[in-house]
């Protein structure tokens, strides 16, 4: 893309019609435009990365969780297991 100089716009402007005004305000709408897209893509990418880190600390958070119900049931066995083999009952029970 080649920029032009003030004098390459002027004769430009007059070749095709236009005023510099619209020129430069054309410019600066095609700017933000592209600023804006650029902010939404940099504002979705930052949710993206906060919803994988959610979703990362819920499956810590769900295996840590499912390790600890094995764990009690297991127990939960083991002592049933205990009192068939012994035939004996905790005072709590």
């Amino acid at each position: 893309m080649k920029i032009m100089n003030a004098a390459e716009l002027a004769e430009y402007c007059r070749k095709k019609g236009l005023y510099k005004e619209q020129i430069d305000g054309w410019r600066e709408t095609c700017l933000s435009a592209n600023g804006q897209e650029f902010n939404q893509t940099k504002m979705l990418n930052q949710e993206l990365k906060a919803e994988k880190k959610r979703a990362k600390t819920l499956e810590k958070d769900l295996r840590k969780k499912e390790k600890a119900l094995a764990e009690a049931a297991a127990l939960l066995l083991l002592r049933k297991k205990a009192q068939s083999i012994w035939g004996t009952k905790r005072a709590n029970d």
